[in-house]
């Protein structure tokens, strides 16, 4: 995992923050474009497989497998089953782009924990890893970005709150734009029309699940990490908002 998705990743987020004006926090924000460019191709692939599941499930063919089997929910599963492969959908397409952004996420946190180094022990570690000896002058790295230290978990000081339980430290203000944006998100990458199946299943339990643990993630770990989901989300929307809604299909 380190040659192949950790260090490369150390290492573009350095040759960011050198052409950023040595500011870890926007070098994420271009670091998540980047990474949107990259899968851009399989994302818009995605898109048109679910765009094509939409216009499906609002078919008259669909709508009369629900009439005719809906005293049988296993017999209904598999003729929808049957139904996809003709028309070649995948019905798990909304999972996709977060399953894909997992190991990306992984890679991230771990590239962020050695990025910020901390220690002597760190530094050593992260100049072993860096391509260039070159970028090892930027060391150790400016962690400040707004109000926050992106190597430690993002609260926003509120006076009024220090006897709060939970917000006595501040309002993690990230984790909640987190939940928000990967709900949104979710949503958004889901086809609203999905009824039934194992498909629409796993992309309910997606559209609840995901925002709770990407904003568990986010009020526990550091906010380099958080500030990389904001990042993606709000891309994801802007992305998917871009795209044109499919017609209903012809009855």
């Amino acid at each position: 995992m380190d040659q192949f998705i950790l260090n490369p990743m150390i290492n573009l987020l350095l040759v960011i923050y050198d052409l950023l004006w040595h500011n870890f926090g926007v070098a994420i924000i271009v670091f998540t474009a980047v990474i949107r460019v990259l899968t851009l191709p399989l994302t818009l692939q995605q898109q048109r497989s679910m765009q094509k599941m939409t216009q499906l499930q609002q078919s008259k063919q669909w709508l009369d497998l629900q009439k005719k089997y809906k005293d049988d929910k296993q017999r209904m599963q598999q003729e929808q089953m049957k139904l996809y492969q003709e028309m070649g959908i995948n019905p798990l397409a909304g999972c996709l782009p977060t399953l894909i952004q997992l190991p990306i996420i992984f890679g991230l946190y771990g590239a962020i924990i050695r990025a910020l180094a901390g220690t002597p022990l760190d530094l050593l570690d992260l100049a072993g890893r860096i391509y260039s000896q070159a970028h090892t002058r930027l060391l150790p790295l400016n962690s400040q970005f707004l109000w926050m230290n992106l190597g430690q978990p993002e609260r926003l000081p509120v006076g009024f709150l220090s006897g709060v339980p939970l917000l006595a430290d501040g309002i993690p203000v990230l984790a909640i734009v987190v939940v928000i944006t990967t709900y949104l998100q979710t949503k958004l990458s889901t086809p609203s029309t999905a009824t039934g199946g194992q498909g629409a299943q796993m992309n309910q339990m997606m559209t609840l699940y995901m925002p709770i643990l990407l904003g568990y993630f986010a009020y526990t770990l550091n906010a380099g990490l958080a500030l990389y989901f904001v990042a993606s989300n709000v891309l994801a929307i802007a992305q998917y908002a871009l795209v044109r809604k499919p017609k209903p299909a012809p009855k």
